[in-house]
């Protein structure tokens, strides 16, 4: 429900009134009891989504969702990739070579 602001034109008396949209203008002053009250315009106030299941992103375009779907990394496929009997098989990495032993001179 919206806040509106009310003026009398007899007193100047000015308040706020929280009540629905679909509710008649107030004509009368509470302060002066005379039917000089007007409702008065104002810049309102912004929408405002409250709770889960509003985002930003909800609602873009689709070549948006098409560029941020090219942008998404990879599954590695060479780790583990299928044969022509469609049997996934895992491809290890070659061990290292050490340099354990060699040209190291052994501490006495």
């Amino acid at each position: 429900m919206p806040t509106y602001d009310y003026s009398c034109d007899a007193c100047r008396h000015e308040f706020e009134v929280f009540e629905p949209i679909t509710a008649e203008p107030q004509r009368k002053c509470p302060k002066c009891k005379k039917n000089k009250l007007r409702r008065l315009f104002g810049a309102g106030a912004g929408l405002i989504f409250k709770g889960s299941g509003f985002y930003q992103t909800d609602y873009r375009g689709e070549s948006y969702k098409k560029a941020a779907e090219a942008d998404k990394p990879k599954t590695d496929t060479a780790a583990a990739s299928s044969d022509a009997s469609g049997a996934k098989t895992e491809s290890k990495p070659a061990a290292k070579p050490t340099s354990e032993g060699k040209g190291k001179k052994p501490r006495a």
